[in-house]
């Protein structure tokens, strides 16, 4: 049984959302747990309860709206769809929030054609995925499923000195359900790819395979400051030049190892960050991510040991924290297979893939049937203000997600 997707009513809310903490140029700055965040927790709370829907709320502000099954029901394992809707700092109108909205749009049209499902169907939007603000990223969803420690993530420290739980009290998005409340038979995920694959290849879906672990980790290096023009360079301790050492060796990890394996330098702060001074201190971050766990450690071991070489060559101290460590994640066989039988089904081209991003779905998959689908992003750009995949893209994504969600859930009959 197919789902007719009303694509305008789905864009429309998208575009509204997209109003909230919007950017000159495009885009939006959501960060989590802000009072951006807040107004749109509250738009599309607002939306869940207007379909009806029975709406809850856990300790570390996950969210989710049920709808009933076939007999009215809301305490069965449902069938869950979801994401999140916090951005990075320079974020696109799609990321995260297709997953949302494509979900809520799936349950109103079910609504709308009066389908009936024999186990309850739930949308959802998970606290701080992207871990631009809080790290690490997926924290709501690892909480909920586990994977993360409660009391540890609440009193993590943000980029502007405040903790998890102080923000979420602030914008009063701490609920009342216990960790675990969420228990869904399966887990869907309807995405962006992120990425410029399906585009290159003019598919329609990518059926996710599972995500590729991730390693961020924060080196601190502290050298001495001094005079640039009157030090001599062999009498230095300079920080920056054992930073950007360590940026150089991340790439050539990269370039060594050959993909899936990539390397990232998301940030680098030199201090006294004076023209004429050598840095007595530099923090950068590094961002290894690989499909295979044990070369993802192999990486890891090589840029952790060229680091501490590279500082005891300086004469400088050296320390490492480990920001967010996931391994890899392979999505439940039987559920990635339903994905794809469904684009097919639907006439919908398309390929399997692995997710080079993380998501919410991988913090689901080692308690329940976790799947993703992928729609294709223009030019690969997301986490960008360009950010941008066209409606005519959107519908397939959302009617294979209601075709998938419908199948797992089963459907009894019309109400009407």
């Amino acid at each position: 049984m197919s789902v007719a997707i009303n694509i305008d009513r789905l864009m429309g809310r998208i575009f509204e959302l997209g109003k909230i903490g919007a950017l000159p140029g495009g885009g939006c700055k959501r960060l989590a747990l802000t009072p951006e965040d807040a107004a749109g927790r509250a738009l599309v709370t607002g939306w869940f309860r207007d379909l009806g829907l029975e709406v809850h709320s856990d300790v570390i502000g996950n969210t989710w709206a049920i709808r009933p099954d076939g007999a009215g029901r809301t305490d069965g394992a449902p069938v869950v769809m979801g994401s999140h809707i916090d951005t990075v700092g320079t974020g696109g109108l799609y990321d995260g929030v297709l997953g949302v909205l494509g979900g809520l749009e799936v349950i109103e049209s079910l609504n709308d054609a009066g389908i009936k499902t024999d186990r309850p169907v739930a949308v959802a939007f998970f606290t701080n995925e992207e871990g631009a603000r809080f790290a690490p990223d997926m924290m709501g969803s690892g909480v909920a499923q586990g994977g993360l420690d409660l009391d540890e993530m609440l009193a993590k420290i943000g980029i502007d000195g405040v903790t998890v739980g102080a923000a979420l009290d602030a914008i009063g998005a701490r609920g009342s359900e216990p960790v675990g409340a969420l228990a869904p038979v399966a887990y869907l995920e309807l995405h962006i790819e992120q990425g410029p694959v399906l585009e290159a290849e003019d598919l329609a879906i990518g059926v996710v395979t599972g995500v590729q672990g991730i390693s961020w980790s924060e080196f601190t290096i502290s050298g001495a400051s001094a005079h640039a023009g009157t030090t001599p360079m062999a009498m230095r301790r300079d920080a920056g030049v054992v930073a950007a050492g360590v940026a150089l060796e991340a790439r050539a990890i990269a370039r060594d190892f050959g993909p899936p394996q990539v390397a990232t330098v998301g940030r680098m702060e030199f201090a006294p960050d004076l023209v004429n001074v050598v840095p007595e201190r530099a923090t950068l971050t590094v961002d290894l991510r690989h499909t295979d766990e044990a070369l993802l450690q192999q990486a890891e071991a090589r840029l952790f040991a060229h680091a501490e070489d590279l500082a005891a060559l300086e004469n400088c101290s050296l320390s490492r924290r480990t920001l967010a460590r996931f391994e890899p994640v392979a999505f439940d066989p039987d559920l990635v297979a339903q994905v794809a039988q469904g684009a097919a089904r639907l006439g919908l081209s398309y390929r399997q893939m692995p997710s080079g991003a993380g998501h919410d779905a991988q913090m689901f998959a080692p308690n329940c049937p976790s799947a993703m689908i992928f729609v294709p992003s223009r030019d690969g750009i997301s986490h960008n203000i360009t950010e941008f995949t066209a409606p005519e893209q959107i519908a397939p994504g959302v009617a294979l997600l209601a075709e998938v969600a419908l199948t797992r859930a089963g459907h009894a009959q019309n109400q009407g």
